[in-house]
């Protein structure tokens, strides 16, 4: 899985709130505060589709779009991506965090989090 550039990455978005599957139509609507043209969105969708992040359900004469990958997936992925492009490894990444200095209760957040992952529980 690759990152995808932060217009696909709404486009995503405006299909994760979907929630279902939903036409082009509606993720316009959705998506009018960017400003982009249909053509524009079309031309996400399809390299979202090419990509495997979507997928295309033809409907009488109108297509309903539905994301192949959840946000979870995608986000976790990420995230693991960015934190070992930019320091390495997570333990740097926290490394990173201290230097720069926590806010009041945010180390303790970090202890209880590192807790629960150590039970095998979920964030």
């Amino acid at each position: 899985m690759k990152r995808l550039p932060d217009t696909e990455l709404e486009v995503m978005k405006a299909l994760w709130d979907a929630g279902t599957e939903v036409p082009r139509s509606r993720l316009e609507e959705t998506l009018a505060p960017f400003g982009w043209a249909s053509n524009t969105v079309n031309t996400y969708l399809s390299r979202l589709t090419e990509k495997g992040f979507v997928s295309i359900r033809r409907q009488g004469k109108s297509n309903l779009y539905s994301p192949l990958v959840s946000r979870e997936e995608y986000l976790s992925h990420d995230s693991r991506a960015v934190v070992e492009k930019l320091y390495g490894s997570p333990g740097n990444f926290v490394a990173a965090l201290a230097r720069a200095g926590l806010a009041e209760g945010e180390l303790e957040e970090l202890r209880s989090l590192l807790d629960r992952l150590e039970r095998g529980e979920r964030p």
